[in-house]
């Protein structure tokens, strides 16, 4: 995946009743153009299939699409074997996988799992060693050892592939500090678009962040969780009293997302309903064969 392309994709449904739909809709997907599908990663759900032996067996189905979870469940999957994880993952699929990370969010759950508690400032810390970790033992070259706080590996030889991308959860400013000095890209906590307070105030902790390091802030993608309806008509308002998107006609997504683009500098979407839930066919067909075409068309001309 080119690192400054603009990306579009979508929340995939992750039940395990949900299996033939989810293969169904990733191939459609696939076909459609679309660049990237998201599961989401609660493993202390039992109705849930595993995020991760999901995305192997739908990128092992399909041809383009690159695969992610949004965003990895870190607490319950240490770092060292996450690394080999998405770089295997990686080699089998040509590259097609994003490494979404996350400090881990509902605690007392991942506690339940038999998971050490952490603090939120010592999951933080933690989750800043995971992607330092994770890009170490990827890539090649000698042998690795690492003595952090949370993770220890003691000479391991790092996979021949490339870290894939790493986007981040991130929503607290230790958080959004951290992925601006080690990650690629953000996706904004609570489907926050690039019009909200939450956004305004986050975005310049990453960029601040990443130039405390030496980095540049524009190689830092965001890519929004972006939930709405796609109508057949225009409609009055296509955002509610709260000033979030709610959706509109296809006119109406194209000039809004090609905005976010030239004037936000949003760098890619995925797509989930209205209710913040996996699309169905209908709504999923649409953004891939109507919203995302004409929106790569506006944003080349420009």
């Amino acid at each position: 995946m080119p690192a400054h392309d603009v990306v579009f994709g979508f929340g995939a449904h992750s039940g395990i009743d949900d299996i033939p739909e989810l293969l169904r809709m990733a191939q459609q997907a696939d076909r459609d153009g679309l660049d990237i599908f998201t599961l989401s990663d609660h493993p202390y759900l039992g109705g849930r299939v595993d995020a991760y032996a999901a995305l192997g067996f739908i990128l092992g189905r399909t041809e383009h699409i690159a695969g992610f979870a949004n965003v990895t469940n870190l607490p319950t999957r240490p770092a060292p074997m996450l690394a080999r994880m998405v770089t295997s993952l990686s080699a089998l699929s040509g590259g097609r996988v994003v490494l979404g990370m996350g400090a881990g969010g509902l605690w007392d759950r991942i506690a339940d799992m038999g998971v050490p508690r952490l603090t939120p400032g010592d999951a933080v810390d933690a989750f800043e060693e995971a992607i330092v970790l994770v890009k170490l033992l990827s890539g090649g070259g000698p042998p690795v050892t690492y003595q952090g706080t949370h993770y220890q590996v003691n000479h391991i030889e790092p996979a021949p592939v490339p870290a894939p991308p790493v986007w981040t959860g991130s929503v607290g400013r230790k958080s959004l500090a951290a992925t601006g000095r080690v990650a690629d890209g953000w996706i904004p906590g609570h489907a926050a678009d690039w019009l909200s307070e939450r956004y305004r105030t986050s975005r310049p902790v990453i960029d601040e962040a990443a130039a405390s390091v030496g980095r540049d802030p524009g190689e830092i993608r965001t890519v929004f969780n972006f939930p709405g309806r796609i109508t057949d008509r225009p409609l009055p308002a296509t955002r509610d009293s709260e000033g979030r998107w709610i959706g509109g006609s296809v006119g109406q997504w194209v000039e809004e997302l090609t905005g976010a683009v030239l004037e936000h500098g949003a760098s890619g979407f995925t797509l989930f309903s209205a209710d913040h839930g996996a699309p169905d066919p209908t709504l999923l067909a649409r953004w891939a064969q109507e919203v995302v075409p004409a929106v790569r068309e506006a944003i080349a001309k420009r």
